[in-house]
């Protein structure tokens, strides 16, 4: 009987002790967490005052919404012919950018965003979609020109720098429409200048900017601007064994861009500047080399051209056959010239009207000479 009396007491001891030990935890937590049972419904956060943005986050803003208009999206429609019933029909075939030349609703972009296409329509930063038409295209170069007929106010062509004064390090800004995204923008710095990079088997695009912009499919022919809103460059390629943008791209400088866009308006094709002369590399390989000089043999030169008017002389056959030689051309403007793909190259930089300078080579001696190409 006393044993089931203190069983008894104990247990309400227990129970005493463990009600206070919530009561003290109660109190406790009401002391410390007051909200924790609040009520009160959840409300949004205060926001937190930001400051002024730093001065290079403005100038990119700036860039960006003064160059955004300039640029469009193009996307460009192929043909495909059924082989049984001969049906033709309509098919996309990808996408790029390209921006505003002038106020006359020339629009520039690369050569590869149109090849094999039939069709090519142009979309505003205002959504609208206009066909486009082709005015003129240089493989070479990865430059094509193409028109839309809307009103000035929709055409604001893009400042146009210098790549002259590019320098390595400096900031770039892309613009583009990667994977059909309108108006992406991103920034980085010109990784490395006068970079070549093979395109179609024997053809290789020269002198281009590197950059670590990021660029990516879709951002092929828009704009590569500088920190003052500036052309200098338009996107012409990336290096990426994925095919999405590793950190290397390539853009055709603006000297170029404003060198051969004017032709292409004018002309509808790249037309290369001449001097005049035939030649042939293995011929002209094994004639130098016996003779101890680095240069281009001149086999031929060709009446009325400039080569002609400035007096150099071409290669002859005696009447036994062997090869009596002419001028060799050293260099043009001081850049060292081997063989016709080098002359030609160099050419290239320069337009017909131009006077450009030659060192040449004849019969042990050298001399320099002038000549307007044509």
């Amino acid at each position: 009987m006393q044993s089931t009396l203190f069983i008894q007491l104990l247990r309400l001891i227990r129970l005493a002790v463990f009600g206070m030990i919530i009561l003290f935890a109660a109190v406790y937590i009401l002391q410390h967490y007051p909200t924790l049972f609040s009520p009160k419904s959840a409300e949004p956060r205060a926001v937190t005052p930001r400051g002024t943005l730093t001065e290079a986050e403005q100038t990119t803003i700036v860039i960006f919404e003064k160059a955004s208009p300039s640029v469009v999206n193009i996307s460009t429609v192929g043909k495909r012919i059924n082989p049984w019933t001969r049906d033709v029909t309509r098919v996309p075939r990808g996408s790029g950018s390209g921006f505003f030349w002038d106020e006359r609703g020339f629009i520039v972009t690369n050569h590869h965003v149109l090849a094999g296409a039939s069709e090519a329509w142009v979309r505003l930063q205002d959504q609208s979609n206009l066909r486009a038409s082709l005015v003129g295209t240089s493989p070479e170069h990865d430059l094509a020109v193409l028109r839309i007929l809307v009103p000035f106010d929709k055409t604001t062509p893009i400042p146009i720098g210098s790549s002259k004064e590019l320098k390595v390090g400096q900031s770039v800004f892309a613009i583009g429409n990667p994977f059909g995204l309108d108006h992406t923008l991103t920034t980085g710095v010109i990784s490395a200048l006068n970079r070549s990079i093979a395109a179609a088997p024997g053809q290789t695009y020269d002198d281009l900017i590197q950059t670590d912009a990021a660029v990516n499919p879709g951002n092929s022919g828009g704009p590569l601007l500088d920190s003052a809103g500036r052309l200098i460059g338009i996107n012409t390629a990336i290096f990426s064994p994925s095919g999405a943008s590793a950190g290397i791209g390539f853009a055709v400088p603006v000297d170029t861009i404003n060198r051969i866009v004017p032709m292409l308006i004018d002309k509808g094709r790249y037309i290369r500047p001449v001097i005049g002369i035939g030649s042939d590399n293995r011929v002209s390989a094994m004639i130098t080399q016996n003779l101890g000089v680095k240069g281009l043999l001149i086999l031929e030169v060709k009446p009325g051209y400039p080569a002609d008017k400035a007096g150099l002389k071409g290669s002859t056959i005696d009447d036994a056959g062997n090869i009596i030689p002419g001028d060799i051309i050293l260099s043009v403007e001081n850049k060292p010239v081997r063989d016709m793909e080098t002359l030609l190259d160099i050419l290239d930089k320069y337009s017909a009207g131009d006077t450009i300078k030659i060192a040449v080579w004849r019969n042990g001696e050298t001399f320099e000479t002038q000549l307007t190409l044509q």
